[in-house]
């Protein structure tokens, strides 16, 4: 069986699909199908993009009407507001505007007042949600996709290439991984878990044959500033960089799961963290700020899956 490898970028990251079909053509097919949906995901729901979803959603801020929204767009708010409610509020798709104060590339921490100024518009339980009209009451308001669509899309990826009679393959978009299925020998996909301070080393790898594995971390996107660093993990409660851990990384049967998973506990901080990953089940791989390493993937290539 033919094994092929696409890399390609979207989102932002480099990425890659990994597929096995019985000759080229049939995986260059599914190829297409696999970063045709990625894109295709990643055009819709852009905040780079005037002709976005996310575009239009923010532009309707302030007005009382709100803006319709389809099929497609209602589901990931409906997910949304779940994960809002289980994270006890701190996955908050709103949070996005902090943006404008915090620019990890300018070396400089907003003062007191400047986070003061946009703090009021942050908060989902301020937005009304009522199939199929959204309403964002206060001009300014943002909603931000990009904390959760990625994994979205590898799932996706993986959903349209099974349903074309895929068995064997994997997502690989930014490092949040979704499979399609182990290798025609039923051996899982070996994924290397990058050391947060030695990002071309792995700390530990994990055995993967189905679901998803996603991570988060203070080493992308950050800033160091007297010493100090600073992540772009945002705590929607404080505007503040959140500090206790690392990295988290999480395998679920979803890397949609996963990723939210991720972000949330990375927002607790490393022992609320923690117990939270415990009682969710989630089998997890965490590094504290002291450079400690535990979870249930501490041990080097674990069966995941």
């Amino acid at each position: 069986m033919l094994h092929a490898r696409y890399p390609f970028r979207a989102m932002g990251s480099p990425c890659e699909l990994y597929l096995y079909g019985e000759n080229r053509a049939l995986c260059d097919a599914l190829s297409e199908l696999a970063i045709g949906e990625v894109r295709r995901l990643e055009q819709k729901y852009s905040r780079y993009r005037d002709d976005s979803v996310t575009s239009a959603i923010n532009r309707s801020a302030g007005d009382s009407a709100g803006v319709a929204i389809d099929d497609e767009t209602a589901g990931l708010l409906d997910y949304a507001d779940t994960a809002f409610a289980s994270s006890d509020g701190l996955f908050d798709p709103t949070s996005g505007v902090l943006r404008r104060v915090w620019n990890f590339k300018s070396g400089r921490v907003p003062a007191p007042h400047e986070l003061d100024a946009v703090l009021p518009l942050v908060g989902w339980s301020r937005l009304s949600w009522q199939r199929p009209r959204l309403v964002l009451p206060l001009a300014g308001m943002e909603l931000d996709f990009g904390g959760f669509v990625k994994e979205y899309a590898a799932d996706r990826a993986v959903e349209l290439c099974r349903r074309r009679g895929a068995r064997h393959g994997m997502v690989d978009l930014g490092g949040d991984l979704a499979v399609i299925g182990p290798h025609p020998d039923g051996k899982p996909w070996i994924v290397g878990i990058r050391d947060p301070r030695a990002p071309k080393g792995a700390m530990a790898s994990v055995r993967l044959a189905a679901g998803g594995i996603a991570t988060s971390g203070d080493y992308e996107r950050c800033m160091v500033v007297d010493g100090v660093r600073y992540t772009h993990v945002l705590d929607p409660r404080t505007g503040w960089p959140v500090t206790g851990l690392r990295s988290v990384s999480v395998v679920a049967d979803q890397c949609l799961v996963a990723g939210t998973a991720t972000t949330v506990a990375m927002l607790k901080g490393a022992l609320a963290g923690a117990r939270w990953l415990d009682e969710l089940g989630l089998p997890s791989l965490r590094m504290d700020d002291a450079g400690e390493i535990s979870g249930t993937l501490a041990s080097a290539e674990r069966d995941a899956a």
